[in-house]
């Protein structure tokens, strides 16, 4: 095939995705710019303009708290996910008999078979004072009186985890899955403790799963909206409730203008990712 034909192949293959960003990415972040340097009319109307007061009122103190707030739960949510999804990846990977693979991948899954909302719901049902996990424990003579289990940090956080960890899982299972269990066998020959085995052998060969997952939990733990919202109640503001509740106070311009340091931000955490892995590629 010539060059100019291949180039031809290419385009027509790329042609598809680069319509759809196109379409359903980049115009839609074109209208929040636009509305991010305009400013908001007296009834909630927009003015467009071309003014940067909306940035400057983004960088208060009192946002700045709630974006800080964001950034910690969403960091100790990626933690969490690592320590509690590194060992369920690893098992299914390395220790599971390949017969029962695909069953412990299935139930790894299976919380993608219902809606996120409907999940979130269920654990308001488990958490509040006379749910599940309330009544559980009165019965068993744990407690005596029902614990504030809901719209709290403790709720939120186990909302994002359960709702992010099967995100974690799968890339670092993808990555542990090409490990090769000669090296594991090679270290256990020259006497090497397990926990030397996973730091100087697992730990590096899986850091671009591990890369991966965490950064596929922390991007959407960090806008995440939803969770906060139905288990944090108002105590729990963070970064995407805000932005929600500017659009339903119709300040389209400074819910746009926080959006887009959002946006900044997974940017960042997005190219600090890629130049990560590029490096453990280049290694």
């Amino acid at each position: 095939m010539s060059k100019s034909g291949s180039t031809l192949v290419r385009t027509g293959l790329l042609a598809p995705a680069v319509g759809w960003l196109a379409v359903f990415f980049l115009l839609p972040l074109g209208v929040v710019v636009r509305y991010g340097f305009a400013e908001r009319g007296t009834y909630g109307s927009v003015i467009y303009s071309w003014v940067t007061t909306n940035f400057a009122q983004a960088v208060q103190p009192i946002y700045l708290a709630i974006y800080w707030r964001s950034l910690w739960m969403a960091a100790l949510t990626t933690l969490l996910c690592i320590l509690l999804g590194y060992p369920v990846a690893y098992y299914i990977a390395v220790r599971a008999n390949p017969k029962r693979k695909p069953l412990w991948l299935m139930l790894t899954v299976v919380p993608f078979w219902t809606s996120f909302l409907v999940r979130t719901f269920a654990w308001m049902f488990i958490l509040r004072t006379e749910g599940l996990a309330n009544t559980l424990l009165l019965k068993l003579g744990l407690v005596s009186a029902p614990l504030p289990l809901l719209y709290n940090d403790f709720a939120v956080f186990l909302g994002l985890v359960y709702c992010e960890l099967p995100f974690f899982i799968l890339p670092l299972y993808a990555s542990l899955e090409k490990l090769d269990l000669r090296l594991l066998e090679a270290a256990s020959d020259l006497n090497a403790p397990p926990w030397r085995t996973f730091l100087r052998v697992t730990l590096p060969l899986s850091k671009p799963g591990l890369i991966a997952g965490s950064v596929l939990v922390f991007v959407p733990s960090l806008g995440c909206f939803i969770t906060s919202d139905l288990l944090g109640g108002a105590r729990s503001i963070l970064i995407g409730n805000l932005i929600q509740n500017q659009f339903t106070q119709r300040n389209q311009p400074f819910g746009s203008a926080i959006a887009l340091v959002l946006t900044a931000a997974v940017l960042a955490v997005t190219v600090a990712a890629v130049r990560a892995g590029a490096k453990l590629e280049e290694g």
